[in-house]
């Protein structure tokens, strides 16, 4: 879980802070460094409300709890859990390269009218869709126990980590393609959406919602058990020790839903979203290279015309 919490809090405040930090690059390049403390304002605002709404959150999860919809509840979670962070990582992916312009125009028809709350609003709004998805998140990857992930140390981590990249980013002493970045942090993030939809169809199939084919389509106890319990139910059976322990299987089952005996629909479902996040990614890498020949055709006709003038 911790791992999980560190990547996914890395993540989402980073994004928060490098559009925070670039509205307010932007104010001190253009002589309007009197507006920063609205931005500011308007994310610490955001930053209450996220908090305000993971309380919230808790209150409504433990309310389905004492009415035992609890496991409904979780299983919902996760799916749209795996839903959003899949979606998170190519909406960064296809526009990493137009935040910056995009947030320089809104600011600067922010301070073209003059328009304050506009500012602070904006800020809020950006920092706040952050904290919404990482309180969403945190319900997924812990079952609800929203605290937990938050008090431990792979939050508070990512929270660290994320201010000194973002402040070295801007710094100027780091040199690092935010495309490129949000690329490799993005494959771990796939790897975590992908777990938390193999554990959501197990849970299914615990409670009977849906059924299998297959219940086991193989055992790697002996190699790996999924968690120490069924490590010490090998040697109990067997006699004999497997060869890695449960604690790593524990880890590898938090943070990319590693089973031990899975059923045939999970990995199905494994290696289907795989080859469903290869597809859609191969077919944006056209789109990108067919945009980028327009542009370049673009480029030479009025290169050509102004020759012919």
């Amino acid at each position: 879980m911790e791992i999980q919490a560190l990547l996914i809090t890395f993540r989402e405040v980073l994004e928060a802070l490098l559009i925070v930090g670039i509205i307010t690059t932007y104010l001190k390049r253009t002589d309007n460094k009197r507006y920063t403390k609205f931005i500011w304002l308007g994310a610490g605002l955001a930053v209450i409300a996220s908090f305000g709404a993971a309380m919230l959150f808790q209150l409504v999860f433990t309310g389905f709890a004492a009415m035992v919809s609890e496991m409904y509840l979780k299983i919902g979670i996760m799916v749209i859990s795996a839903l959003l962070l899949t979606q998170m990582v190519f909406w960064m992916a296809g526009h990493s390269r137009e935040i910056k312009g995009n947030t320089e125009d809104k600011m600067n028809k922010f301070i073209s009218t003059g328009n304050v709350v506009g500012m602070v609003i904006h800020s809020f709004l950006v920092v706040l869709r952050e904290g919404i998805e990482t309180v969403f998140f945190f319900a997924a990857i812990t079952g609800g126990n929203i605290g937990a992930a938050m008090q431990g140390w792979g939050a508070i981590t990512g929270v660290i980590i994320a201010v000194v990249v973002s402040y070295l980013f801007f710094k100027g002493t780091m040199k690092i393609s935010l495309k490129t970045f949000f690329k490799v942090t993005g494959a771990f993030i796939i790897l975590i959406a992908a777990g938390l939809l193999v554990q959501a169809i197990s849970m299914m199939q615990d409670l009977e919602i849906i059924g299998s084919i297959i219940p086991h389509l193989y055992d790697l106890t002996w190699l790996l058990p999924e968690h120490p319990i069924d490590y010490q139910h090998y040697i109990r059976d067997n006699g004999n020790t497997p060869l890695l322990s449960g604690e790593i299987g524990i880890f590898l089952k938090a943070l990319f839903g590693y089973s031990s005996m899975p059923s045939i629909e999970e990995v199905i479902a494994y290696l289907g979203y795989f080859a469903g996040i290869y597809l859609l990614t191969s077919h944006r890498s056209n789109e990108d290279i067919k945009q980028s020949g327009k542009e370049e055709v673009n480029v030479l006709d009025k290169i050509v015309g102004n020759q012919e003038r």
